[in-house]
């Protein structure tokens, strides 16, 4: 067992975990934020993309002790500490991007850190960044066009349509 103190979300969590603990495992069962998602335990699906550091990654393909010391953000901490919704939960809302829910954490975490910098991005660039997470539910139609109106909000206009 290994000690390990991480910070999600502004907080610390600390906790004795085994060294073949999966980050995502330590985030729902020690730090219990539940919404992010375990699909294929390969990666391949997405549910589990946290940000660390600032940069998404797959939760379940690293350990919980090669985050010691690091931020992680799950999609509990999109919103602002008065529990408003992100640009991008809002326009999720609005477009009625989401079906059963599961992939959109994945996918909210993904696009967030895309959407940095980027204040105009092409629908082919979304799709791109989307290529890293599985959605079965919703055609990703509505998706795109909820990245597009965050994209308008985030940088000040609307890009929705």
């Amino acid at each position: 067992m290994k000690r390990i103190a991480v910070t999600i979300n502004g907080a610390v969590y600390e906790g004795e975990v085994e060294p073949r603990t999966l980050l995502s495992d330590f985030i729902r069962h020690q730090a219990g934020l539940t919404g992010t998602k375990v699909g294929c335990e390969q990666g391949a699906c997405g549910a589990c993309t946290v940000q660390l550091d600032g940069e998404p990654v797959r939760s379940c393909l690293m350990l919980a002790i090669q985050a010691d010391g690091r931020a992680l953000r799950t999609v509990e901490g999109l919103s602002d500490p008065g529990d408003e919704l992100h640009p991008l939960q809002r326009a999720f809302q609005q477009t009625h991007a989401l079906q059963c829910g599961f992939c959109t954490a994945g996918i909210l975490m993904s696009i967030e850190a895309f959407l940095r910098g980027r204040p105009n991005p092409s629908e082919a660039e979304i799709r791109e960044t989307l290529a890293g997470n599985l959605c079965r539910c919703t055609g990703y139609r509505g998706i795109i066009e909820a990245v597009r109106l965050a994209a308008g909000e985030l940088s000040g206009g609307d890009r929705l349509g």
